[in-house]
């Protein structure tokens, strides 16, 4: 661990002479824009430390935190800022610049008084963002203890008293006996001056975090206690790690790459210091690292996948009242998604617009939407094909318009004519749409007469040839009656039915031919080429009627009645068709239901309210975390087998299921429930969640540990039974105690049964907003063995 004494102001080397950095810790007057007219000059000040910004109404005034460089993900240009745009007129583009944090916490928008200023905090906080991003994590670790010597160091002197360590210690999360606190304190007191400075606060840090169950761990397999020989190391990992066939190798490469002196790579051993490091990064993590890159098989047709979906995406806060914004695209696509939706309707000036029909919510340019998506689609997180979910609500003119959107602005990235040599009975795959828009939608014809159109296009020039003339339209011939589109009910406003619906009755045809239907354009309708929405009435009418290509959407109580109903029938139905379920009208608070009830049906497009954090969207990002975070993950054999007798309430044979023993032993360095109240200290306890077919999902926890959230130990066995593991997604959850049940949450990780690492792991916690919380983590053994039947406990 690298020394403190001596400690720059800035955190890396060459950063202390930059003149942007130098600049920026004199500080700024800047106007802080939250509204068109919402203005307000603030001082920004880069703090000594390098690492985090704060801000006063001026120079000299009071000063508050404003941000850290951990939490910044990336800086925008002016140009890029919606906000900044619509105040272009009043100041230059140029001037303004936009700090985008990780996780939903809002933009930062900040107008400079020059280009030139501007362009020192852009430059100088993108440097510091991209030091922070490439810190290892020995680095990482060495800046987090930096932070706490700074925070301790509560006159700023350089050196820490014994008050000011045991005030670090309640900051920190911790109650300590006094002695005990005061006799480490005395022991890494070398220089005897009653303060820790530089390497002796390191040294105290050493005592505080000594890991004794990790040391008893590294003695059963070393013969001397003092190091692992690349046998014994084999020995860990086949037997409590069971990396079976691979251990040899796989030993070899940890103790190169965890390993911190060189003679003892040079001689193939692992000291404890490198055993301990092993275990605290990704191939120690209960996420198995080869499930990180993209691993599964992408060249299946598209419905064989789980897809990564949002609902209402233009929406940044609630369903009534609250803000459109393509800020909400940028945010979906950044976390994944690969089917967003927008709903259009006609907008004044000729100009389709974005929102949320028949509700208060602001509105959006359908083409600053589509500018967006064709910026962000592929820059972010995948390549596989975006799929637009259209929600048209717009006339006939507007219709024109859009399309007319749609081909210009997104170009290429369109998919606009069926994939060449594609069988007409299935889907493309992922692969073969690589870098593709899809937009799904109403459509006035087939896709066999859109193919037989294509092949007529290409013959029209040899037949025009062969002919000598061209065809010509006589101007004067009348126009064919404009096609009637079904009527587009808004999502979450369509009527339930008490039970599966049934095929149309003359009689409600003829009640529906008396609505005024809307009218579809041609021209948009030739842009759905795949995913052609059409109405769900039943299983069979869908076998009987519909095609490969065509897909129903269903609402939350209407699929899940289907689920309860004809699980089985769902479950086939899904292997040969898409599906996309969306939240119920009624969550105008823009909550979330449990995806994973969905799922276990095979539904392949699970609309989720992005914006909403929360267990439901822990649950999602879990699955998705996967495979390279593309948002496609392929689902289990038994739902993409169109003759599947699985369903999800009653899964039979040849299922196997598991036994899963969670042994939670210890936390490290979990962070407080509230920040503000610096004595607060938690009372931690941990609860593992599993969530799955509705027999297998349950729940367990530990006692809890009283006022220590540093290093709390458990040292507690939960035991469950899973008998479809296929479909289970794990949550281990951390919460306080002493606080109400939906106020004590401390932190999480979620992940698929199928990409859990079992042995000695470490769990990396996650914030409420899915962001890093280093280095808190818990530390468990994990062990899965079969289930030989016994009963659930």
């Amino acid at each position: 661990m690298a020394s403190l004494q001596d400690t720059p102001a800035f955190p890396g080397p060459g950063l202390s002479t930059d003149q942007d950095l130098l600049l920026m810790q004199e500080g700024m007057m800047m106007r802080k824009v939250r509204s068109k007219n919402w203005k307000k000059l603030r001082h920004f000040r880069l703090q000594n430390d390098g690492m985090t910004v704060w801000h006063a109404r001026q120079a000299g005034g009071r000063a508050k935190p404003t941000f850290s460089i951990s939490d910044v993900e990336r800086i925008r240009l002016g140009h890029d800022s919606e906000l900044l745009r619509n105040l272009a007129e009043e100041f230059p583009l140029e001037q303004g610049f936009t700090i985008v944090f990780h996780g939903r916490r809002p933009n930062l928008d900040l107008i400079a008084n020059s280009v030139e200023e501007a362009q020192s905090w852009m430059q100088g906080l993108q440097l510091l963002v991209d030091f922070v991003t490439n810190m290892d994590q020995q680095e990482r670790l060495d800046q987090w203890l930096r932070d706490w010597f700074q925070r301790g160091d509560k006159n700023q002197d350089g050196r820490m008293s014994f008050q000011e360590v045991q005030r670090l210690l309640h900051l920190m999360n911790v109650e300590m006996d006094r002695e005990y606190a005061l006799s480490l304190f005395q022991a890494a007191d070398v220089s005897q001056s009653d303060t820790l400075e530089g390497e002796e606060f390191v040294q105290f840090y050493k005592a505080l975090t000594k890991r004794t169950e990790v040391q008893e761990l590294f003695e059963n397999f070393s013969s001397d206690g003092q190091k692992l020989t690349l046998l014994e190391f084999v020995d860990f990992l086949r037997e409590e790690q069971k990396e079976q066939d691979r251990a040899p190798d796989l030993a070899l490469e940890l103790i190169n790459r965890y390993e911190p002196s060189d003679s003892g790579r040079l001689r193939h051993v692992l000291s404890v210091d490198g055993f301990l490091s092993y275990l605290c990064s990704k191939d120690g993590s209960i996420f198995n690292p080869a499930c990180l890159p993209i691993y599964q098989d992408m060249t299946q047709p598209m419905n064989h996948y789980f897809i990564n979906s949002s609902h209402n995406t233009y929406l940044v806060a609630d369903q009534l009242c609250g803000q459109s914004s393509i800020e909400g695209y940028i945010r979906a696509l950044k976390r994944g998604c690969r089917c967003v939706e927008v709903d259009v309707w006609d907008g004044p000036s000729g100009e389709p617009v974005v929102y949320h029909g028949h509700t208060l919510t602001s509105r959006i340019l359908f083409k600053d939407v589509l500018a967006t998506v064709a910026q962000y689609a592929f820059q972010v997180t995948s390549d596989y094909p975006l799929i637009l979910s259209l929600e048209n609500h717009c006339t006939w003119e507007q219709q024109e318009t859009m399309a007319r959107y749609l081909t210009e602005i997104l170009g290429e990235q369109l998919l606009s004519t069926t994939v060449n040599g594609m069988p007409l009975n299935q889907l493309p795959s992922p692969e073969q749409l690589r870098g593709k828009i899809l937009l799904k939608g109403k459509k006035l014809t087939t896709l066999e007469e859109d193919i037989e159109e294509e092949e007529n296009e290409e013959l029209q020039p040899e037949l025009e040839r062969e002919q000598g003339s061209e065809v010509e339209l006589d101007p004067f011939l009348e126009p064919e009656p404009e096609p009637e589109l079904e009527p587009e009910l808004e999502p979450g406003h369509e009527p339930e039915p008490e039970s599966e619906p049934q095929e149309p009755s003359s009689r409600s045809k003829d009640k529906q031919e008396k609505i005024a239907k809307p009218i579809l354009c041609p021209a948009l309708s030739a842009l759905v080429v795949y995913l052609k929405s059409v109405s769900f009435y039943s299983f069979t009418h869908s076998k009987e009627h519909y095609h490969f290509y065509e897909i129903s959407s269903f609402s939350e109580a209407k699929a899940k009645n289907l689920i309860k109903e004809a699980g089985n029938e769902f479950v086939q139905h899904n292997a040969w068709q898409l599906s996309r379920v969306y939240p119920s009208g009624l969550r105008t608070d823009s909550s979330n239901y449990n995806p994973q009830e969905l799922w276990i049906a095979g539904c392949q497009m699970v609309a989720m309210n992005m914006q909403t954090a929360g267990l439901a969207m822990d649950i999602c990002d879990g699955l998705f975390r996967q495979n390279g975070g593309c948002g496609y993950v392929l689902k289990p054999d038994f739902l993409r087998d169109t003759q599947s007798s699985f369903h999800p309430h009653r899964p039979i044979s040849p299922f196997q299921g598991k036994r899963l023993l969670v042994q939670v032993i210890s936390g490290q360095q979990l962070p407080k429930v509230d920040d503000t109240k610096e004595r607060s200290i938690v009372d931690p306890l941990v609860k593992v969640e599993i969530f799955g077919i509705r027999a297998d999902t349950t729940w367990k926890e530990t006692s809890y540990v009283e006022n220590n959230g540093f290093n709390p130990y458990w040292g507690q066995t939960l035991c469950f039974h899973v008998l479809v593991p296929e479909l289970a997604v794990l949550r281990f959850v951390v919460k306080d105690y002493n606080w109400r049940p939906r106020h004590g949450f401390i932190g999480q990780f979620t992940l698929p049964w199928t990409c859990m690492q079992q042995g000695y792991r470490h769990i990396h916690l996650l914030s409420r907003d899915g962001i890093s919380l280093h280095p808190a983590s818990i530390f468990v053994y994990i062990c899965i063995r079969e289930d030989l039947g016994q009963e659930k406990s």
